[in-house]
């Protein structure tokens, strides 16, 4: 579809809208407490959908709906891995973890909390786990560059060279100026447009198609294994545990813990829960029926479907631009832009807050002034952007496969601590280096070998997550039990979780 006046003041007044929200965040930043944590302010609504949407980056809009398009219902399993972690991760990990970072000096990021919470004098932990940080987020926040980038490619027909900037600039700006806040508010807002845009899209293309029913019919032209729960045999126990084991991964994501440590209480997690599940299911279903049925559209109109085809990532992009007029369209794939932006947003606010909080203040200037610490921060967030540019220059990255690896990363590595430190009290500073270190270093090892040179369906988060918790218990084990103080500091939070029903 050629570049239209609706599409070009559409994406406008949705760009503007956001860096207008990054200002007035800037202006309700006193202190680097707010820039990198928001002072701990956020109500039930926005914790919901901040969390959501921070969560579901470019991948729910282009990654999810191609996997449905080129594989059909056997790529939903993951969907179900995804919805089940996530409400665990809200369950058992939310309010304790609430409770326990304001109790260990207020911790600001979750390197910051390891260190408090174990009493490591060294600072070993705070650093290893700021390393993992910055190097799986520089791949996650390329994922985020390159959806961007595809969504300007093919609306406004930008060479990808340009399209890649275009893509990011706003999303530095807003983030850079206005820190937690803004990310937070502006996250709000496109929960909100996310929703919208998947709720409609599906519902539409089914009614071209005249229902359910014949569009099933056109699937089951086009391949019977697409109906097929387990893709005619092929998709096996190991590839379902691989789908299903993406829900692993929710307790170890820096960006979305950050949203439950930012909370204004802990009474506030309950309601959020539901808000952020509801959000949560309703954008899953929608995304897996955009590139489900879209193999029955493109099965009914073939002269469209090359793009898609060729990539199919571009299935709701080109679905948008065929079924609806300008103004609408526009507004729909401004959608994908939302996701994209809330999720990059929250990314390089995590890694600005680890060079900041963990490597600058932790070592080379303690007694920092607060606005020299905010300045900073906004260093490191255009710092940390260009160098996921960087990554993200080649044009044949898939958004899927780069979300994967940095998911996997942060959920073996952090997952099994973060659990772990938050219920069993005999848990040790060595025995959270171990699970950090391990969960690492197996997701890289596996990656690297057992899946692209020997082949292994296995997702690499699998066996990460069970080293890295091995690991932990180990390391814990074999190691002294901890000091008297971090034991009593674990019972108080206990008991303060009980008190409020925890």
């Amino acid at each position: 579809m050629a570049t239209s006046s609706p599409l070009l003041v559409t994406f406008s007044i949705y760009l503007a809208a956001m860096v207008l929200i990054g200002f007035a965040a800037w202006r309700s930043t006193r202190n680097f407490d707010d820039y990198i944590l928001g002072g701990r302010s956020l109500g039930g609504l926005v914790t919901a959908l901040s969390a959501g949407a921070s969560d579901m980056s470019g991948w729910l809009l282009m990654g999810l709906p191609g996997a449905m398009y080129l594989g059909g219902l056997s790529e939903a399993w993951i969907a179900f891995g995804l919805i089940a972690g996530a409400w665990a991760n809200w369950r058992l990990v939310a309010g304790p973890l609430r409770v326990y970072t304001e109790r260990t000096s207020n911790a600001l990021t979750l390197p910051d909390y390891f260190t408090h919470r174990f009493a490591d004098e060294n600072r070993m932990l705070r650093v290893l786990s700021a390393l993992v940080i910055l190097v799986f987020f520089a791949v996650y926040c390329a994922s985020g560059v390159v959806a961007g980038a595809r969504l300007f490619e093919s609306v406004f027909g930008l060479p990808y060279a340009q399209a890649i900037w275009w893509g990011a600039a706003v999303t530095i700006l807003y983030t850079l100026v206005g820190g937690f806040l803004a990310v937070s508010w502006t996250d709000t807002v496109q929960a909100t447009l996310m929703i919208f845009a998947l709720v409609l899209t599906p519902i539409v293309v089914l009614l071209s198609l005249g229902g359910v029913q014949p569009s099933l019919a056109l699937i089951q032209q086009v391949d019977p294994a697409r109906l097929d729960w387990f893709k005619g045999g092929t998709l096996g126990v190991v590839g379902i545990v691989s789908l299903l084991a993406w829900g692993l991964g929710y307790f170890g994501q820096p960006h979305i813990l950050a949203r439950f440590m930012a909370a204004d209480n802990i009474a506030t997690i309950p309601k959020a829960r539901r808000i952020g599940m509801i959000w949560m299911i309703a954008c899953l279903l929608g995304a897996m029926a955009v590139g489900f049925f879209g193999i029955a559209h493109y099965a009914a109109h073939p002269e469209g479907a090359a793009a898609v085809n060729a990539n199919s990532e571009r299935v709701f992009i080109e679905l948008s631009e065929e079924l609806f007029n300008p103004w609408i369209a526009g507004i729909l794939l401004s959608a994908i832009l939302a996701a994209v932006m809330s999720t990059l947003s929250a990314q390089l606010l995590v890694c600005s807050s680890a060079l900041t909080e963990d490597f600058y203040r932790g070592f080379l200037r303690r007694n920092a002034g607060q606005r020299e610490l905010v300045w900073v921060g906004r260093a490191m967030v255009l710092a940390v952007a260009l160098i996921a540019l960087a990554i993200a220059q080649d044009p044949d990255s898939r958004v899927l496969s780069l979300v994967s690896y940095a998911w996997a990363g942060f959920g073996a590595a952090f997952g099994p601590v973060v659990v772990l430190s938050l219920f069993w009290k005999r848990m040790t500073r060595n025995g959270a280096l171990a699970g950090v270190v391990t969960g690492a270093l197996v997701v890289i090892g596996w990656k690297e070998i057992a899946v692209n040179q020997w082949g292994s369906g296995l997702y690499e988060i699998v066996p990460g997550f069970i080293a890295a918790a091995v690991a932990v218990f180990v390391g814990s084990l074999l190691d002294r039990e901890p000091p008297a103080q971090v034991q009593i500091t674990h019972e108080q939070v206990r008991a303060s979780l009980r008190e409020t029903g925890y």
